[in-house]
């Protein structure tokens, strides 16, 4: 198992080693290595006793490539991860009862959790907004991307010591290599010229299963202990939160164009509506005096109501 972190490590290493000296140093491109930790969950159907896995830890290897339209800020990109995903599950049980206030008794259930920890491939194909703070000086982004994902090895072990782990055997009628799902995250980097430190938060919704639907592979009743399930669940999709440190290298030495383009500031209207001005041109004029003679007059004169040409008198 740490063997195929190493081995995985290295190889990120050697690529972006070989992705940095052959870019041009003018490309609006960014390569970013991350590693951290998070926590995995399986959203098992029909509803299991699961618990969150603690201690996932992540690698990776991320390029983004960032526009200079300012109306389309923000970068596009693909990541490189190893992931560590599963899932803890209550495979057993001891059952005590107990009176609650009306009289009815209650089960109370102190479980037994089975672990099974997944190394998993990812390939999120990332869309990342973001903005400049602080003279250009810190980055902040969100993202979203679709996940492609491949199960390369997988390892268990019952946690109460009653039965021995060891390595997950791979069957073909029940366990899915290749996987898929969404992810969304948030973060920030902080720029120090052409490098880039960051930290960044990621949850990993799945789609697929990690096991197959019961259709496909019902009972494990010829499995050893590496399935603990009587009978497959009907979905069994795996989730993952993480959070990781980041350090990216940036090929363009002067900086995003984005950062020198001049955006056109908005037209202000010159003119101002004066009050006093309107009223003056108002009483000036001969449609409707208070101090002269009116066209239409309430008290002690005549007036007149013309319609249709006709001067009509009252």
């Amino acid at each position: 198992m740490r063997a195929t972190k190493i081995r995985f490590i290295a190889s990120l290493l050697l690529l972006a080693s070989a992705l940095m000296w052959g870019q041009r140093a003018s490309a609006q491109h960014t390569l970013t290595v991350t590693g951290g930790t998070g926590a995995s969950y399986a959203r098992f159907y029909p509803t299991e006793e699961t618990k969150w896995m603690w201690g996932c830890e992540n690698y990776g290897l991320s390029w983004r490539y960032y526009s200079d339209k300012p109306r389309f800020v923000g970068a596009i990109g693909v990541d490189l991860e190893f992931l560590e995903r599963g899932f803890r599950h209550g495979y057993d049980w001891d059952s005590k009862w107990e009176e609650v206030e009306n009289g009815e008794p209650k089960e109370i259930r102190t479980y037994r959790f089975y672990r099974r920890k997944v190394n998993s491939l990812m390939l999120p194909i990332v869309w990342q907004p973001h903005f400049y703070l602080a003279k250009n000086r810190v980055r902040i982004f969100i993202e979203a991307a679709l996940v492609l994902s491949y199960n390369i090895n997988s390892t268990y072990e019952y946690e109460d010591g009653r039965y021995s782990g060891g390595k997950y055997e791979w069957k073909v009628p029940r366990d899915n290599r290749f996987g898929y799902g969404l992810a969304g995250g948030a973060g920030f980097a902080l720029l120090f010229g052409q490098v880039e430190v960051g930290f960044k938060a990621r949850y990993h919704f799945g789609y697929s299963d990690i096991l197959k639907n019961r259709n496909k592979y019902y009972s494990n009743t010829t499995d050893g202990r590496e399935n603990p399930f009587w009978y497959t669940p009907l979905r069994s999709p795996i989730d993952n939160l993480n959070f990781s440190l980041t350090v990216g290298w940036r090929f363009n030495k002067r900086g995003f164009d984005e950062w020198f383009v001049v955006r056109p500031k908005k037209e202000k209207r010159l003119d101002s509506f004066n009050f006093s001005e309107q009223i003056g041109q108002s009483g000036g004029g001969s449609g409707n005096s208070h101090g002269g003679s009116s066209s239409n007059t309430r008290g002690g004169g005549s007036s007149s109501n013309t319609r249709g040409g006709t001067t009509q008198r009252r």
